[in-house]
């Protein structure tokens, strides 16, 4: 996928934070240690640093959600960054984000802190981001 396919995508399946332009995932990717994992309608992207990994955003086209793509974005990322050298993972989700929640939580990942206010819903206004993280060796 094409920075522009990525921004397209993220526009039409994110709402908070704001989707990223296509100029921020061309800088993401150009940064050493980016990680891009593609299926179909879905993607997620992600960065080690060491021995540690960071998903920066996930992504299903809504007309594709409930078809596992989601879960194989996020298999395979954690195999890629594990083949960098990562044994941890982190991310942050939006607390309101229920079905993400649901699929870090069924992955294994357990809340480590809670970021208040860190995100900016226009529906809800101030919404809290919780970081999660998981190891990824056995």
């Amino acid at each position: 996928m094409t920075p522009e396919d990525l921004a397209r995508l993220h526009a039409r399946a994110i709402t908070v934070p704001p989707p990223f332009p296509a100029d921020g995932f061309r800088d993401l990717l150009a940064q050493p240690g980016a990680v891009l994992v593609t299926r179909d309608h879905a993607f997620a992207l992600g960065r080690v640093v060491l021995d540690e990994a960071e998903l920066l955003t996930i992504a299903t086209d809504p007309d594709h959600r409930r078809k596992g793509l989601g879960r194989a974005c996020l298999d395979a990322f954690h195999d890629d960054v594990r083949a960098y050298g990562a044994t941890r993972v982190f991310l942050e989700v939006a607390e309101t984000n229920a079905a993400a929640r649901a699929l870090y939580d069924a992955m294994g990942y357990e809340q480590l802190g809670l970021r208040r206010g860190y995100y900016r819903d226009p529906a809800a206004g101030s919404v809290d981001a919780l970081v999660l993280g998981r190891d990824l060796v056995p």
